[in-house]
């Protein structure tokens, strides 16, 4: 629990913060002290800091000083407005809203019109001169407050609010009359006393201090923990709460209120971008409720908040140099900013608001490459659908967060996060989400809904994730209890039909749709220039990034790549090299035997001839990997494979050996190889006779691997090539065993150069992928002229679980539980293998100043693990090449990192 003391402050007014105290107030909190201190028309208010939600936390209670602290604060807000909380006949409402230090749109808790109560919903009629909204004020705070607060399911109100609007006869909300209202008012206190068994609190401030105890108790909240496990914020941050003075958009047409982008977010393009909602409080326009108007309407509607809100859009994107989200209320036709913050985009919005911010010069190249992330790159990187094929449309939406995304259509989360996980790639369809649908929103490929605009629930959650969204179908009818979707002309699509929806257009289609290859995957293999005249616009925008990136990155960075098709691949995507050429998948199909008989070979003579039929096949595929590769480095990995994976099934050759008994058939053969795969059997494969052991145990195996490597080298040399092998010991524990190949190696290496009549340089290395060699890596440097980290294996070893395993048996509740906050096997883990390699690259340049140092794990194509890497002192990454972009720019972020603002997401 974090320590208080007599002087920690907990309580900040708005103008006492700024945009730099994000830790202490939250995003909204700094962000409304940010335009507090501009001049803009914020309503007063005053927040509530993380460490006291911290405290709260960690003890259950609030710390001592807070509630006289709040008092003061409120007191003075009072004095300010001329009138306090809860007034019978003029009533200051307040609204309680969190605010966590990264954003986490929807998944922690907000209450409006704190205040209200049985005595002054008259006096706020009166005040307002409208009795309709006083009421409609009042059921709002009843229905969130009970919900959010009090727990009580909130189907009960919606139901009761569908049931008053059946009633009357109307669709929408806003055609319920004041008596209707206050009709539903007695209706949904008495939910809450049937449901809690507590009547509606009437007391002012017990509402405001209840309503604070619920943000802080939402940040730990199911949604919300999800949601930060799925975006990787900390556990341990906590949330401010902001108590900020009531301005109100439903007080008739003159009044309402919207959300609005400083830039497209979906595709970074600069214009009016945003949603309005006339005679509406802001929970509608996020919720979905109702359809808004496009933001450029609003010039129509109130021109001159309209003009006003423009200028602030300029002021505030200027002033935080970059995509702003902004949340505003008109009352009465006064502008009020609500929120601002750095807002969420998709990836291609990302890499073209970047380029545009530089070339307006907003921020450095620097800058621009801490504003786009290896995990958007790979986004750009999936396919499209083929604009060629014929595909039945069925209706069309709002664009929201693009991409191609194909699969069953699934009404509900549960259903999403249950046909997910038995392999079914799904589409939720909902008629607008909510923060409950999280985790069906993480299960689907795709979200697609009838309401709701750019800046509904399911828009802003799915662009963040990364996931494909239309929204606002309006012509698509969707029974979620019918579990059904009807679109124009009848056409009816049930669960488990497949849809496809494409987040670029918005159109959504009948059926499965091709997918093309992407622009961007285009560029990376070369078939566009991204520099061209006439390159798509986003290719464009890579290209600048890409270059900003290779321009400054230390980092390397190499392909796992182990024949020459994948070889190419990875230089057109920018290798510079392979960092991992695994020569056990070179030796699959027909060669499998040759290898089995290696290894099951009883005497010298049948050993020499399996190795003289493979020599000259791995010598072949040396040569075309180097000639592939000219010029740059191949590390090659000497045989590692589970010794399992090339002999023959135990179970399936005792079975034949018992039948061919009971048949009394001859199997000498059979049963000679049994016994000699009995010998060799291990009850943990990834632990027994592989890697170096193998070499060692099995005579001439690594020799004749090494000669093919030398003789290819020395084939492209008097060809005129530029071959540049590297030799790479698999499995080494000790230094002794790595001593030993390489006295043997060196012998074979000399033996080729002598017959070639060529000098080769091919330098011996080791991988190190066991805790112990990464504990003695002074010693094994000693024999080694580099180190290649296999992160895959060491991660096995250090956490004692196989990654083959795991995931079918404890991982996934290690992950729910937040024990793991992401899998180790995705990111490095810093604090244990991340620990053991720094410290081996530390001890192995101790004893060899210029040990090159690289790794091999797919850890390489990480974001995460690239920065890692680039702290750590590493030379290079190697990935599999698909990767190697995402690589490259991480790399290159790794190197800005410190020049640009680090803490921006």
């Amino acid at each position: 629990m974090p320590e208080t003391t007599d002087q920690q402050k907990f309580v900040y007014d708005f103008t006492e913060g700024n945009k730099d105290l994000k830790d202490l107030l939250g995003g909204k909190g700094a962000n409304l002290a940010e335009m507090t201190n501009l001049g803009l028309p914020v309503p007063p208010g005053f927040t509530i800091t993380t460490e006291a939600c911290k405290v709260y936390l960690g003890s259950g209670s609030e710390p001592t000083a807070l509630r006289d602290e709040v008092s003061a604060h409120l007191e003075a807000l009072e004095k300010r407005m001329g009138k306090k909380l809860g007034q019978a006949d003029d009533p200051l409402l307040v609204s309680v809203r969190s605010g966590a230090k990264f954003s986490m749109p929807g998944m922690m808790d907000t209450v409006l019109n704190i205040g209200l109560s049985d005595a002054s919903v008259a006096g706020l009629a009166s005040q307002a001169g409208d009795e309709r909204f006083a009421w409609d004020s009042y059921r709002r705070l009843i229905q969130m407050f009970g919900k959010t607060v009090l727990g009580v399911d909130g189907e009960l109100f919606e139901e009761a609010l569908d049931e008053a609007k059946r009633a009357k006869g109307v669709t929408t909300d806003v055609e319920l009359g004041a008596a209707d209202l206050k009709r539903l008012v007695e209706e949904f206190k008495g939910i809450v006393a049937e449901e809690t068994g507590r009547d509606f609190p009437q007391e002012p401030r017990e509402q405001m201090d209840l309503a604070i105890r619920a943000v802080f108790d939402s940040w730990n909240g199911d949604r919300a923990k999800l949601y930060r496990r799925q975006e990787r914020i900390p556990g341990d941050l906590g949330t401010a709460v902001n108590i900020c003075s009531m301005v109100f958009g439903n007080l008739g047409p003159d009044s309402g209120t919207g959300v609005a982008f400083t830039r497209d977010p979906a595709s970074g393009h600069q214009g009016v971008y945003g949603d309005y909602l006339q005679n509406a409080q802001g929970e509608d326009v996020v919720a979905g409720i109702r359809n808004t108007v496009p933001l450029a309407d609003l010039e129509r509607i109130d021109k001159a908040s309209y003009a006003q809100l423009m200028q602030i859009m300029e002021t505030l994107e200027t002033h935080y140099k970059d995509l702003c989200d902004i949340e505003f209320t008109i009352e009465r036709g006064k502008l009020w900013m609500l929120q601002t913050r750095v807002g969420k985009r998709t990836a291609g919005a990302a890499f073209r608001i970047a380029t545009q911010l530089v070339d307006q010069g907003l921020i450095d190249e620097a800058e621009a490459l801490q504003r786009v992330t290896g995990a958007q790159l790979a986004q750009l990187m999936f396919p499209r659908f083929d604009e060629k094929a014929k595909a039945d449309l069925l209706g069309r939406g709002i664009a929201a967060s693009p991409g191609a995304a194909v699969g069953r259509a699934v009404f509900d989360s549960y259903t999403a996060v249950k046909w997910s996980r038995s392999g079914e790639k799904v589409i939720l369809i909902r008629r607008e989400t909510n923060p409950d649908d999280l985790d069906g929103m993480i299960a689907s490929e795709g979200i697609l809904t009838s309401r709701g605009g750019k800046t509904s629930h399911a828009a802003v959650v799915a662009r963040g994730m990364g996931k494909t969204c239309v929204c606002g179908a309006e012509e698509l009818e969707v029974d979620t209890k019918q579990r059904k979707m009807t679109a124009p002309g009848g056409v009816v699509i049930q669960e488990g039909d497949v849809v496809s929806i494409d987040g670029s257009t918005g159109k959504v289609y009948l059926g499965e749709v091709p997918v093309v290859p992407s622009p961007v995957v285009e560029y990376f293999e070369g078939r566009t220039d991204g520099a061209a005249q006439d390159a798509d616009e986003l290719v464009k925008a890579v290209h600048r990034v890409m270059t900003y990136a290779d321009g400054g990155r230390r980092l390397q960075v190499r392909a796992n790549a182990d024949n020459a098709e994948d070889a190419a691949r990875a230089r057109r995507f920018g290798a510079q090299g392979i960092g991992l050429c695994r020569t056990e998948h070179m030796f699959l199909g027909e060669r499998r035997e040759m290898v089995e008989r290696l290894i099951l070979a009883d005497h010298e003579d049948e050993r020499d001839e399996a190795l003289k039929a493979l020599l000259p096949l791995q010598k072949s595929d040396f040569v075309e990997l180097f000639e592939a590769m000219d010029g740059l480095p191949v590390t090659v990995r000497l045989l590692d494979p589970p010794l399992h994976e090339f002999l023959p099934d135990i179970t399936e050759l005792s079975v034949r050996v018992a039948l061919a008994e009971a048949r009394e058939e001859a199997h000498e053969n059979e049963l000679r190889l049994l016994q000699a795969v009995h010998k060799l059997h291990e009850q943990n494969p990834m632990l027994g006779l592989r890697g170096v052991r193998l070499g060692l145990v099995i005579p001439g195996l690594f020799a004749m691997q090494v000669r093919a490597i030398a003789e290819a080298a020395a084939e492209r040399l008097n060809a005129g090539g530029d071959p540049r092998a590297e030799i790479m010991i698999p499995l080494v524990g000790t230094v002794q065993e790595l001593e030993i190949v390489r006295e043997e190696a060196e012998r074979v290496i000399a033996e080729v150069e002598q017959a070639a009549g060529t000098g080769l340089r091919l330098p011996l290395g080791t991988m190190i992928e066991l805790p112990r060699a990464a504990l003695t890596a002074g010693q094994i440097a000693e024999a080694a002229e580099f180190f290649s980290f296999g992160t895959n294996d060491l991660t096995q070893t250090v956490w004692g679980f196989s990654r083959d395993d795991v995931e079918a048996s404890f991982f996934t509740a290690y992950l729910e539980k937040g024990i793991f906050g992401v899998s180790p096997f995705e990111t490095i883990d810093r604090d244990g293998v991340g620990s053991l390699v720094r410290a081996a690259a530390e001890a192995g340049r101790a004893t060899r100043p210029d040990l090159k140092l690289g790794v091999c794990g797919e850890h390489g194509g990480d974001p995460d693990s690239v920065h890692f890497f680039h702290e750590v002192g590493l030379d290079y990454v190697s990935c599999s090449p698909f990767r190697i972009p995402v690589a490259r720019l991480e790399a290159g972020r790794a190197a800005a990192l410190g020049k640009g603002d680090s803490d921006s997401r």
